[in-house]
């Protein structure tokens, strides 16, 4: 079998991080959506993964990952969120400016590279959002989580991750203060008390894009 194209493996790589931290598959339609591409090209594309054993789909029905596709899905997260860490770690970048150059990076480094930036930076579990990295052999280690959005008044926890999907998003919470590891009590769906005492409010869209420890 020939290895799948960069398309293909964006296609991949979009499936596996749809159920990451949420369990419903992916739907043709959302797959779309997230893609920004047109639903005709999606049946394409899904057509030829599923020939090649590498999603489960039947007609209008959701997506899901075979054990193949999966393998190589991972593989494809991985490369990317070690190239994020990398490049905020080590080149200056910020993590609102990372995923773009990831999505090139990510299909033309060598594996010898890709290992050797791993073992530079210590073989991090998670990239600069708290997005795990899956070990060369496709595992994780998930923690239990909530959506911020989702939390009872009082609750407290760590911030686990920060969805990458939107830049501004990404800067609004960094100018709050808040990234992965950060200790917050949740006020409301609209505040959050920092561990130093100060409330500060939030967005509906930067509260749906935290996962704090449940």
């Amino acid at each position: 079998m020939k290895p799948p194209t960069p398309a293909a493996e964006d296609y991949l790589k979009t499936i596996y991080a749809h159920t990451e931290w949420q369990p419903e598959p992916i739907t043709p339609k959302a797959l779309a959506d997230r893609l920004g591409i047109a639903p005709s090209s999606v049946t394409e594309m899904v057509k030829k993964l599923a020939a090649s054993g590498l999603i489960a789909h039947v007609p209008y029905g959701p997506l899901t990952l075979t054990p193949a596709g999966r393998m190589r899905a991972t593989a494809v997260v991985r490369r990317h969120r070690l190239i994020e860490t990398w490049l905020v770690r080590e080149l200056g970048y910020t993590w609102d400016e990372v995923h773009d150059e990831a999505e090139v990076l990510e299909h033309s480094i060598s594996d010898r590279l890709l290992e050797a930036i791993n073992t530079h930076l210590g073989r991090p579990t998670a990239d600069p959002h708290g997005d795990l990295i899956p070990a060369a052999d496709g595992s994780t280690t998930r923690v239990p989580a909530v959506l911020l959005a989702e939390a009872t008044p009082g609750h407290t926890g760590t911030v686990l991750r920060v969805s990458d999907r939107d830049p501004a998003v990404l800067r609004a919470v960094a100018d709050a203060g808040i990234g992965p590891g950060s200790a917050v009590t949740v006020v409301d769906a609209g505040t959050v008390r920092l561990a130093a005492g100060a409330l500060h409010p939030l967005t509906a869209e930067v509260a749906e894009s935290i996962w704090l420890t449940s």
